[in-house]
């Protein structure tokens, strides 16, 4: 059993990733701004990210703290990193990320998919801010441990799909089917990310998933 910790843990991706962990017998806590419902099985905290105090006391009681908010929430998530990155070296906790498509590459060499025309004006920031989150964790030269999951063009809320069981993985080259669809369910989703806490494969790396 692996203690878990999600920060946004009551969003789409955080509550996912918490019914999968909780189904699979680890011992969850899902960490949101406000009181909420959560899965079976899952233990609920009102917190922050921005709450330093609470990020160390949940690196030093989680195996792993997993990190499901936005980038551009309060606080931003690229000025929290120091502070969450210094807990969980000081805990021992391993640090898991949601990240986002747009940094995935269109083709072998890129460019990346946010730099596209394709890719919606209005996503950029986040996009680009998530970039920054993964360019910052792949520059650490400390003894950190981390992993970064970026899901398929088509994941959200608004497209959650069907779970299936199975998933594709790249490194960094975005995933779709025949027709040219990116997409992941977020049940399946989840599967890959409590897959790599179980059995961890993607040490310090980016790896994205879609079918």
């Amino acid at each position: 059993m692996t203690s878990i910790a999600i920060l946004g843990g009551t969003g789409y991706a955080g509550s996912n990733i918490a019914r999968e962990a909780a189904s699979r017998g680890h011992d969850v806590t899902a960490v949101s701004r406000s009181e909420a419902t959560v899965p079976a099985g899952v233990t609920h905290r009102v917190g922050s990210l921005a709450d330093a105090d609470l990020v160390r006391e949940l690196a030093a009681k989680h195996d792993v703290v997993a990190v499901a908010t936005h980038a551009l929430g309060d606080p931003d998530l690229r000025e929290a990193l120091p502070q969450l990155v210094e807990a969980a070296r000081d805990g021992g906790a391993r640090l898991a990320f949601v990240g986002g498509a747009g940094s995935t590459l269109v083709a072998e060499g890129g460019p990346r998919l946010v730099d596209t025309d394709a890719f919606p004006d209005e996503y950029k920031p986040e996009a680009l801010a998530h970039a920054e989150v993964l360019d910052s964790l792949r520059a650490d030269q400390s003894d950190l441990q981390w992993f970064y999951v970026s899901p398929a063009a088509g994941f959200g809320a608004w497209a959650a799909g069907e779970a299936t069981g199975s998933y594709r993985s790249s490194d960094d080259v975005l995933l779709a089917d025949a027709a040219g669809t990116s997409a992941i369910s977020g049940a399946d989703f989840a599967k890959a990310f409590v897959d790599e806490i179980e059995d961890p494969a993607h040490e310090n790396q980016r790896f994205h998933v879609a079918y």
